[in-house]
């Protein structure tokens, strides 16, 4: 690893931050505490249950922690695509009792009165999902001594995080789990996606800054591989979603392996941005018709999730997941960081043996 990096965790890992609630103070606690480098996901937090939340995580340990915030969107034009989507699942209400979103609810998520607690009461770390923040935001984090990282999932997206003044980029492969953090959001490039070893590659070849890899990772064998490639550490979350530490519901967490879900996709179904996956009925029935609208199909969604999941109908749930979702092992968040970083240590002491057969 970097020194840097080194500085921030004692092994190459990190836990990814999952917003909806997956990625709370316990987990994130747990990971720093067994010498990873747990996150805060604020995304959808406001400014207030963010501070809360870094408050309950510093009374649960002195290690170096994280904390990712979205990237403020575009303002979407199409009201009447949403108004379209908005008719389909009038169904989906009915059937579930509850009422639709509202698509405007969300306009202002804070990122602004975010930044300001973060740079008045600093944390060690802050990452950054869906684009990339001004040269001027990245220097005040600099000046306060927080680390900074941009996800990217383009060789330009990179370039564009380093002369910006990030000091690390988490490149995310198209198996990731969850929303992609494509800085532009073009529909007509869904599914066009890099592979995580071929995107390292590239991005370590475009730039000079420290690298986190992220995609379908859950072996340690599979962060060595990674690390070889030229990565700096590796970033995990569907590995850690289904640990007792992780907020996400215990139907998603019950998904991961369940034999009903074989298979992952990227959709815009819950959120109208692409996201992979577990497909399920939702995602068949809505997904072809979702507009590239987000946050609004997000706040339209986010009542139906709720009854879906209060129902215990995981056909409706957003069940993010990567595409080594089967490998999920139902272990503590600390004792998953010791296995993948004694994984990690078998992985390279055989290929050092090999190289020097």
């Amino acid at each position: 690893m970097s020194s840097a990096l080194t500085d921030l965790c004692r092994h190459p890992i990190v836990q990814a931050p999952m917003a909806g609630g997956a990625s709370g103070p316990q987990l994130a606690a747990a990971v720093s505490e067994a010498g990873g480098l747990g996150f805060l996901a604020a995304g959808y937090k406001t400014g207030d249950g963010m501070y809360q939340e870094i408050k309950q995580l510093r009374s649960l340990t002195s290690r170096p922690f994280g904390v990712n915030l979205f990237m403020p969107q575009p303002e979407y034009a199409d009201t009447a695509a949403v108004e379209v989507y908005r008719n389909q699942l009038a169904g989906e209400a009915t059937w579930y009792e509850t009422e639709l979103g509202d698509p405007d609810s969300g306009r202002d998520d804070g990122y602004d009165a975010k930044l300001a607690i973060l740079l008045d009461d600093p944390v060690p770390v802050v990452s950054f999902t869906f684009g990339c923040p001004t040269r001027d935001v990245l220097d005040s984090f600099a000046r306060a001594g927080t680390f900074t990282v941009v996800t990217v999932t383009t060789p330009e997206e990179a370039q564009t995080a380093q002369w910006s003044g990030a000091d690390a980029v988490c490149v995310q492969g198209i198996e990731a789990g969850g929303h992609q953090g494509t800085h532009k959001d073009n529909p007509e490039t869904d599914g066009a996606g890099i592979g995580l070893l071929s995107l390292i590659t590239q991005v370590r070849e475009t730039v000079q800054i420290p690298l986190v890899a992220t995609g379908g990772l859950m072996r340690g064998a599979q962060i060595a591989a990674v690390l070889a490639a030229g990565a700096d550490a590796a970033q995990l979350g569907t590995a850690f979603l289904v640990t007792p530490e992780s907020g996400a519901h215990a139907l998603h967490k019950q998904a991961m392996t369940n034999p009903l879900f074989v298979r992952t996709e990227l959709t815009r179904a819950f959120s109208g941005r692409p996201a992979r996956g577990l497909v399920n009925r939702f995602m068949r029935e809505h997904g072809p018709y979702a507009p590239a609208a987000y946050p609004q199909v997000h706040h339209l969604t986010s009542g139906l999730r709720k009854a879906a999941a209060k129902a215990g109908d995981a056909q409706a749930m957003a069940l993010w997941a990567g595409q080594g979702h089967r490998l999920a092992r139902e272990l503590p968040a600390g004792r998953l960081v010791e296995v993948l970083a004694a994984e990690l240590a078998e992985a390279k002491a055989s290929s050092a043996g090999e190289g020097a057969a």
